[in-house]
């Protein structure tokens, strides 16, 4: 049996919650500039900046100078997609949790607590944009690094789960990043299943890095 709970959000959880947003979604730079760095045609463009201030400066060292600080913008530019998610979320949903979350109807939070320490969380709301359709979609699913592999996640996910099936929805859907790959891999052993859609979302320059928002869905089988 599992030693954790999965109750609704209180008022004294902000703080935690907040925080475990925060570190959840920061911690996918890393994976998504070293994705960065894995693309060709990064590589010929750190190539081409090399190869061609070295024709004009004639310098190997300023040539790569002018390359490692192409590395760092990369870095940067990762960093900032994340960031900005985050202080964009923070300024909004996760600025009143209750009054947006538990005040609003379809909408719903929860969170996973081991001996009085809030160790996950997730939502529930409508679909964003609406799709036309009796839909949840699932939100805001982050669990603290050392407490994976505990099963939280797939509990506070089949929570949203049950929580559509109650309200006669017929499917549940999410969106996450492509550097997210854990989360990508529990949602397929959920029995969700990646929809052709994808978007390079939400800056121009995301088709350059190849950050990419990916889609899932899960259908809730019809009761007779």
């Amino acid at each position: 049996m599992p030693n954790y709970i999965i109750r609704l959000y209180k008022d004294s959880d902000y703080d935690a919650v907040r925080d475990i947003f925060s570190r959840g979604i920061k911690e996918h730079t890393k994976t998504a500039f070293f994705h960065t760095l894995s693309l060709p045609h990064i590589w010929a463009f750190l190539l081409a900046v090399f190869l061609v201030l070295l024709q004009v400066m004639g310098s190997y060292l300023l040539s790569s100078m002018a390359v490692s600080l192409s590395v760092a913008a990369l870095w940067l530019l990762n960093r900032y997609i994340y960031a900005t998610y985050v202080a964009d979320s923070l300024a909004t949903d996760m600025m009143n949790i209750r009054k947006y979350y538990l005040e609003q109807d379809g909408y719903c939070f929860w969170v996973a607590e081991l001996a009085g320490e809030i160790v996950g969380m997730v939502a529930a709301i409508p679909p964003y944009p609406p799709t036309g359709e009796n839909q949840v979609e699932l939100k805001r699913l982050s669990v603290p690094m050392k407490h994976r592999g505990k099963g939280i996640a797939k509990a506070l996910c089949s929570t949203v789960i049950d929580y559509a099936r109650k309200r006669g929805s017929s499917a549940v859907v999410l969106s996450t990043s492509l550097s997210q790959s854990d989360a990508s891999m529990l949602y397929l052993k959920m029995g969700f299943r990646k929809t052709n859609t994808e978007t390079n979302e939400p800056f121009i320059i995301a088709k350059f890095i190849d950050f990419r928002i990916l889609y899932y869905q899960y259908d809730i089988p019809t009761q007779r």
